[in-house]
């Protein structure tokens, strides 16, 4: 019997299944109906929650807070009123749902993120280059702020050195 049902849900299923675990953070791009208009609207948040893994309908439930007050949504992922759902950030979680988060702050939750690249054959190597550049252009501008901090604080100490000078004489 739980086979015949696997196999019903598969044949339903619209696409394959997306790996989302807990713990990644996803944009959901949502079609949103306003009178004759329709527009895409996008939720950033964490998944806390992965249900329906073998089921012809698997939702996800996504977190953020917004100005002060956690958001939740419930999304199913083969919606047609999902446009689609980005990975942006993976976490390293040891739970299977993360409700424990509701009563956390961001900082208290302490997860160690990884950010997922987006895989495009040909953009590799630009992707890190310009990653490579944006370290040399912080470390230069880092190394100013540190030159100038020196001079400046030489020119401190001259000026005290002076006005001892000037107050022994």
């Amino acid at each position: 019997m739980q086979k015949k049902v696997i196999e019903f849900n598969n044949a339903l299923r619209a696409k394959e299944m997306p790996e989302f675990n807990a713990g990644d953070v996803v944009k959901v791009h949502r079609k949103i109906k306003e009178g004759d208009k329709e527009r895409v609207q996008i939720f950033e948040g964490l998944i806390i929650a992965v249900k329906g893994g073998q089921s012809s309908s698997p939702t996800i439930t996504v977190r953020k807070v917004s100005s002060g007050v956690g958001v939740e949504l419930i999304v199913p992922i083969f919606s047609p009123n999902i446009e689609k759902i980005e990975m942006v950030k993976k976490a390293k979680v040891r739970r299977a749902k993360l409700y424990y988060l509701r009563g956390l702050t961001a900082k208290k939750s302490r997860m160690k993120y990884k950010n997922v690249p987006v895989i495009v054959p040909g953009e590799k190597t630009v992707v890190e280059e310009a990653v490579v550049e944006e370290a040399v252009v912080v470390e230069e501008k880092t190394a100013k702020v540190v030159e100038k901090a020196v001079i400046e604080k030489k020119a401190v100490v001259k000026k005290v050195t002076e006005k001892k000078v000037a107050e022994k004489k």
